[in-house]
């Protein structure tokens, strides 16, 4: 009955820096989809799932802390090449909750947006002579 998620929306409070974030840094793409709704936003697609920003400052479902708490809500995002994307964030100065080993069977890396929104990325552990190259 259930093909999969469509989207995850997201409450962000400023827009430009939420652009500069999931576009500047971690390289999203925007997409042509998203209708001309009444309040800005933004659409992304990845991996047949999209990510919908939506702008509003009284939004209920802001977390209210940039806290790194895995345990707290969040979405996922699978990812292929997670030292890439460990460079990208030292990079960028983004702090993040590394887990290269914990229960479940892939790497996990924690970030929070300039909203206190927590992303989950995760891929594919690599062994322990992979990670020393």
């Amino acid at each position: 009955m259930y093909e999969g998620v469509h989207h995850v929306s997201l409450v962000v409070t400023d827009l430009k820096k939420a652009l500069y974030f999931y576009e500047g840094i971690l390289g999203f793409s925007a997409s042509e989809e998203r209708p001309q709704f009444a309040f800005p936003g933004v659409w992304y697609d990845f991996g047949g799932t999209q990510l919908h920003l939506i702008t509003n400052p009284k939004g209920k479902a802001l977390r209210g802390t940039d806290e790194l708490d895995s345990r707290d809500g969040h979405f996922a995002v699978r990812v292929k090449d997670i030292p890439r994307l460990l460079k990208k964030l030292d990079h960028h100065h983004i702090p993040y909750l590394n887990k290269p080993e914990n229960k479940t069977p892939w790497h996990q890396v924690y970030v929070s947006d300039p909203d206190g929104n927590l992303i989950e990325f995760n891929g594919e552990r690599q062994s322990v002579s992979e990670r020393d190259l």
